[in-house]
């Protein structure tokens, strides 16, 4: 039994063996980078494109092959290369040697397979050879149509015009164009040599020429660094004298440095002294600006303000009388003017009937006229005494108003007389600027600032004026006794016009001598008489 099992192992052993072997004889495979052209009984492949070849292509799997019924043979897919080296002639005449290469392959389809293993599968070698005379025939033609200038310039229209021109052929034989290139031009006659010539010598002038700037610069640069060491080597030297002249001087100080503490010490001392007497005369300052001078300004303040107050009181308390006493005459003429008028009235209304009742009764009219004069005479005389006593009332208030006046004016010239002016202040600027009516022609020569002045010395005049009335009242008071009562001898005292206005001495008379009138205004206020004043001349 176990001999019968060891030789059945060995029978099958073999039969295994010899089946291995027979596959590996019947059964093919395409490698990547080639495909497998299967020809002979039953090769026709179930495409259509394969069945009109006669032959089955098969790429990139494996297939099985009889032995003696059909055949197997292998085209190669990778890329070749084919180096090209054409001689022609340019368009200009001129002989070239153009040498390139050209990067092609079978292409991947059935149709490009199939042409290139009808054509190249026993001769595969011969591929380049084929390849070089396509090319070559093609750049002869392409490169009779350029020049020599196109061609160093613009090679890629050169590979360009090639691969479309031999683009139909290579699809005949199934072959595809990865890459061509023009690797060099050769120029037998010196042509390309010649046209580089003119940039080479530019180059070669521009290199010169940046090799004499740079020497140039070098040479600069070399003389400016030898003077900045001798400006160095100067400053150096002007340094150390400096330092030297310092540490000389730091020496004479020291030397003298004693007697100038002593010096400094007792100016310092003066200084302190002098700052002390200062501060302690700044206090006693400060002391009689608080005690003494502030106090006495306050209290002068005071004194002057009170004396405004009651002053100002006193005008208005007088003024006010005037102005009762006034209307108090007023009203009182007023009334026996009205009682006059009634008077005479009735007095005309009694003759009226007392004619009328002598008509009447047959006296005539004789006796009529004389009771209307007689009637009209009472009239008159009625309102001839009602005026008089009209009269004498507003010349009564008056003479009040004038006494009141005169009062305030002993009591406060200067209130009076500043009324007085501001009253009149019109008429007053109105005469100070007359003096510029006279002017034919002015000439201002200091512009806006020039008319200013003009007109501002125009309006002090009334300023001037005030201060005049004060020195002329101050003298006539000095020089003037008191005044009476108004119905005083007239021997000292103003007497009262029928007008009712006081009238001041005469100059040489009674009042002092050479003292300016003094005129009474037309609402009873005595004025002063202003001197004229010459007229500013013209600027």
């Amino acid at each position: 039994m176990p001999l019968e099992y060891l030789v059945i192992a060995g029978i099958a052993l073999v039969a295994l063996f010899v089946m291995i072997m027979l596959f590996k004889t019947v059964w093919r495979v395409a490698e990547p980078n080639e495909a497998l052209i299967i020809s002979g009984l039953g090769a026709r492949g179930s495409s259509t494109d394969a069945d009109s070849l006669g032959f089955r292509i098969v790429t990139g799997k494996g297939t099985s092959v009889l032995p003696g019924f059909q055949t197997a043979r292998r085209l190669r897919l990778d890329s070749r290369a084919a180096n090209l080296q054409v001689s022609c002639v340019t368009q200009q005449g001129i002989p070239v040697v153009v040498r390139g290469v050209v990067i092609y392959k079978v292409g991947d389809d059935l149709h490009s397979i199939a042409n290139a293993a009808r054509r190249f599968l026993d001769q595969q070698d011969s591929m380049n050879g084929a390849i070089h005379e396509l090319f070559t025939g093609h750049l002869r033609s392409i490169i009779g149509n350029l020049t020599v200038e196109d061609l160093i310039l613009n090679r890629e229209r050169l590979t360009g015009e090639t691969r479309a021109s031999a683009a139909d052929e290579m699809i005949r034989l199934g072959l595809i164009v990865d890459s061509l290139q023009i690797q060099e031009i050769e120029d037998g006659t010196g042509y390309i040599t010649n046209l580089g010539k003119p940039h080479a010598a530019g180059v070669a002038a521009a290199a010169r020429i940046a090799e004499a700037q740079r020497d140039q610069e070098a040479t600069q640069a070399e003389q400016v660094a030898a003077a900045n060491k001798a400006a160095a080597w100067r400053d150096s030297q002007i340094k150390q004298a400096v330092y030297q002249a310092e540490i000389d001087e730091a020496q004479a100080r020291s030397r003298q440095a004693g007697p100038l503490s002593d010096a400094s010490a007792r100016q310092e001392v003066v200084v302190q002294e002098t700052r002390a007497a200062e501060l302690e005369a700044a206090l006693a300052e400060q002391r009689l600006q608080a005690q003494v001078r502030k106090p006495a300004d306050a209290r002068a303040y005071e004194t002057v303000t009170v004396s405004r107050a009651e002053r100002d009181a006193r005008i208005a308390q007088a003024e006010a009388e005037a102005r009762e006493t006034e209307l108090r005459a007023a009203a009182h003429a007023s009334q026996v003017k009205q009682a006059a008028a009634a008077d005479a009235e009735s007095v005309r209304l009694r003759g009226i009937a007392a004619a009328e009742a002598t008509k009447v009764t047959g006296f005539g009219e004789a006796e009529s006229a004389r009771a209307r004069g007689l009637a009209a005479a009472d009239a008159a005389k009625a309102q001839g005494l009602a005026e008089a006593d009209a009269a004498r009332a507003k010349g009564l208030a008056v003479a009040d108003a004038i006494r009141a006046r005169a009062e305030a004016l002993s009591d406060n010239q200067e209130a009076v007389i500043a009324q007085q002016l501001a009253e009149n202040w019109p008429q007053i600027v109105e005469a100070g600027a007359k003096a510029f009516g006279n002017v034919d022609h002015m000439v201002v020569l200091n512009g806006a600032q020039g008319v200013e002045e003009m007109l501002a010395k125009a309006l002090t005049l009334g300023g001037a004026g005030l201060g005049l009335a004060r020195s002329l009242l101050n003298n006539v008071t000095s020089a003037t006794p008191a005044a009476p009562a108004p119905d005083a001898s007239p021997s000292g005292a103003p007497a009262l016009s029928a007008t009712g206005h006081r009238h001041a001495p005469r100059p040489g008379t009674d009042g002092a001598p050479g003292a300016a009138p003094v005129a009474a205004t037309p609402d009873g206020a005595a004025g002063t008489a202003l001197p004229e004043r010459p007229a500013a001349p013209a600027r």
